[in-house]
């Protein structure tokens, strides 16, 4: 079983297969699959509605999420879901009084498989996916599975600092994270050590080269512009300038050894920039040791996982 974010498996052949038809919700249900459909409406009670090709479907309040009825998750977490995917399993199917079908459904259902299944066996150093589902100014919630949350504070986001996660993420966003710790099933997450060294990143600049950056922060003695999110520069200070501004610097020097870029902002080229496209450096499921420094630099910027 795929225990993916929501909005993974809709499309897919399978689930397409299993909620096009009676006969597949039925199949579905017997088999106990996870599936997916769009919640179109939460009623005023709370129940979910469910757009099924087939049948109409409801999720009722208490089968919404895990801790529902137990007051420790809150209501929002179904309203939030409305004209979104959401996972299920199909609990019960019957005709109504008009012969339409009606699928009784249960999101807790499946998140409770998910967490037995895949969140419990998670350990530190799992490589996961996780999709962005709202922001705080301190970090994203994201799903890392059938719409269980997690929390990714802003200061794991990246080594280069911003001022909200909306300066690194979309809302809907695909990512990988990192899971830092698995305590009791609460997953703590971090994502900057997927993002490079300082010496991987700086591989990509030259000396002399005039590049694209961001203004992260302005100081009295320079103004710090980030060229990738694992890499900022220092640049001397200049008038007129502000937080989030797309700009272009020349690259006065770069020196490894002090893990030090040099910058000149030559022009300010527009207002708040949107999210780039992550680069992900670590293809694989797994990492036990990072090391951000450089091999000379009196600095140890080091995780271990």
């Amino acid at each position: 079983m795929n225990y993916t974010p929501e909005g993974c498996i809709f499309d897919t052949f399978s689930n397409q297969k299993y909620i096009s038809s009676p006969e597949g919700l039925s199949e579905a249900m017997e088999k106990g699959i996870i599936l997916e459909a769009k919640a179109v409406l939460c009623t005023n009670s709370h129940d979910l509605i469910i757009d099924l090709p087939c049948a109409k479907g409801i999720i009722f309040r208490e089968e919404g999420a895990l801790g529902i009825s137990e007051g420790t998750t809150r209501d929002i977490a179904l309203i939030s879901r409305v004209n979104k995917y959401v996972c299920f399993k199909v609990k019960s199917l019957k005709l109504d009084e008009s012969g339409e079908l009606s699928a009784v459904l249960s999101r807790k259902s499946a998140q409770e498989e998910c967490m037995r299944e895949y969140i419990s066996k998670l350990v530190s150093g799992d490589i996961i996916d996780a999709r962005i589902t709202h922001f705080e100014k301190f970090g994203s919630f994201v799903d890392i599975g059938c719409g269980i949350p997690s929390l990714l504070p802003i200061d794991a986001m990246s080594v280069s600092r911003i001022s909200h996660p909306s300066d690194r993420f979309k809302v809907g966003q695909m990512i990988k994270v990192i899971v830092k710790a698995n305590e009791n099933n609460k997953i703590f997450l971090t994502h900057k050590e997927l993002l490079g060294t300082w010496k991987e990143n700086a591989n990509y600049f030259k000396a002399g080269e005039t590049v694209p950056g961001i203004v992260r922060s302005i100081e009295e003695y320079g103004i710090f512009v980030e060229l990738s999110p694992n890499l900022a520069g220092l640049a001397e200070p200049k008038d007129n300038v502000c937080i989030g501004q797309s700009v272009s610097v020349y690259i006065k020097a770069i020196l490894p050894d002090k893990m030090k870029v040099k910058l000149i902002i030559v022009d300010v080229c527009g207002d708040k920039t949107e999210p780039k496209e992550i680069n992900y450096f670590i293809q694989s499921d797994h990492i036990s040791q990072w090391k951000y420094s450089t091999e000379n630099s009196p600095k140890n910027i080091i995780s271990v996982f």
